[in-house]
């Protein structure tokens, strides 16, 4: 243990807690990021997942310094092809309308893994202490005192002003702190690989929705698509078990012929979609961010783009100097996350719901509303400025501010 008091301690090393551990790096905070992967050991969440990044994330993760380490190229999204099977109407989102070159990128998750773990390389006030579990904390003369355990089964304890819960949606520290959630079971398993089609992409990011749940085609930089289609939970197993060419036919079924020709597939990877939210950001110089604050559906790609929001608030508040666990200051920060917050989680929760009812009723009423979305200049807006990652309090880097 090269050091055992420090300023803030991250339990998780995964998306937002390395971003977190980067950010604070950078404004010379003393950082113990605490994560259970050994070293050369990337964690699960690096996985081909297709992560999508919004205008503001791509604004913070350059103003990080992490872009820059990507191997492989992001994929631009230049335009949003929203539908519904069975529904009249479509939204069509064209980022040249709006003064951009783009939305936002389409990365790999791995390769996003691999440009934190080279960003987090040159960080000179960042200590990793890995293989390690969180299991308690307790307060005292103000500050956490973490209990830990290593690979091998011994004990060791640090000491930070503040306790940072990064560890997803099952998350250790968040139960340590007597956090309550709240879930909703969206009863879908989401399968997400990466596609070949005839029509390589050109920008255009998907998304059909249908009654099982949504299908998404995102471009990729490599002239693939990565997909994400949403089955029942009771059909997975089945779905899972598809020969390729079976599972590309029922892709095709399920998003039509917009790129052509569904040809080849790479290996399919399965997740349960639960939405877990916890009943409060803060406890006693404790704060939880990331998935460990909220875990959403993925519909419309707002998860970890809302996480690094989390991440960056938090940081720009800590840069103003002073006790970073001290209650006035994780108060603000929860208040300032909060709007950002309620109107993501309605986003996606509440469109998860919307586009998955097949009743007679709702058809016509989804049709008037892609015809709203579609024609009426302050509806477009807002859903622009969400689909640009641009709600409530945004931090500073987000909005590309030095």
């Amino acid at each position: 243990m090269p050091g055992t008091r420090f300023d803030v301690a991250i339990v998780g090393g995964g998306l937002v807690g390395a971003s977190l551990a980067i950010a604070l790096d950078r404004i010379g905070r003393r950082v113990a990021l605490i994560e259970a992967a050994p070293a050369g050991a990337p964690p699960a969440v690096f996985d081909e997942r297709n992560l999508s990044f919004a205008e503001a994330t791509v604004h913070g993760l350059r103003a990080l310094g992490v872009l820059r380490h990507l191997r492989a190229p992001p994929g631009a999204i230049r335009r949003i092809h929203v539908s519904r099977a069975g529904d009249f109407g479509r939204v069509v989102l064209d980022a040249s309308e709006h003064g951009r070159d783009a939305f936002g990128q389409v990365v790999v998750a791995r390769d996003f893994g691999l440009a934190l773990e080279a960003r987090l390389n040159e960080c000179t006030h960042v200590t990793r202490l890995r293989p390690m579990r969180f299991e308690a904390a307790s307060s005292g003369g103000g500050m956490r005192v973490l209990q830990m355990r290593d690979a091998a089964g011994a004990a060791h304890s640090i000491e930070a002003q503040l306790l940072v819960g990064a560890d997803g949606t099952r998350s250790i520290v968040r139960d340590a702190l007597g956090i309550g959630v709240d879930e909703h079971d969206f009863r879908q398993t989401l399968f997400v690989a990466r596609v070949r089609t005839e029509r390589a992409p050109d920008g255009t990011a998907y998304e059909r929705f249908g009654p099982n749940g949504p299908t998404a085609l995102l471009p990729r930089g490599d002239g693939h698509f990565g997909v994400v289609h949403g089955v029942p939970r009771d059909q997975a197993d089945a779905v899972a078990a598809l020969p390729e060419a079976q599972w590309l036919a029922r892709l095709q079924s399920a998003f039509g012929w917009r790129v052509g020709r569904l040809i080849a597939s790479g290996t399919r990877s399965a997740y349960p979609i639960v939405q877990v939210v916890a009943r409060s950001l803060t406890g006693e110089r404790a704060v939880l961010v990331g998935n460990a604050a909220q875990t959403l559906h993925p519909i419309g790609a707002q998860g970890f783009n809302l996480g690094l929001r989390d991440a960056l608030t938090l940081a720009e508040m800590i840069e103003a100097g002073g006790d970073p666990g001290d209650a006035t200051l994780l108060s603000e920060h929860a208040r300032r996350r909060a709007e950002d917050r309620a109107r993501t989680l309605q986003f996606s929760g509440g469109l998860a719901r919307l586009t998955a009812n097949d009743g007679d009723t709702m058809r016509p009423l989804r049709s008037l509303g892609f015809g709203a979305l579609q024609h009426l200049p302050a509806l477009r807006a807002q859903l622009v400025g969400g689909a640009l990652g641009y709600r409530g309090d945004v931090p500073r880097l987000c909005r590309g501010e030095p």
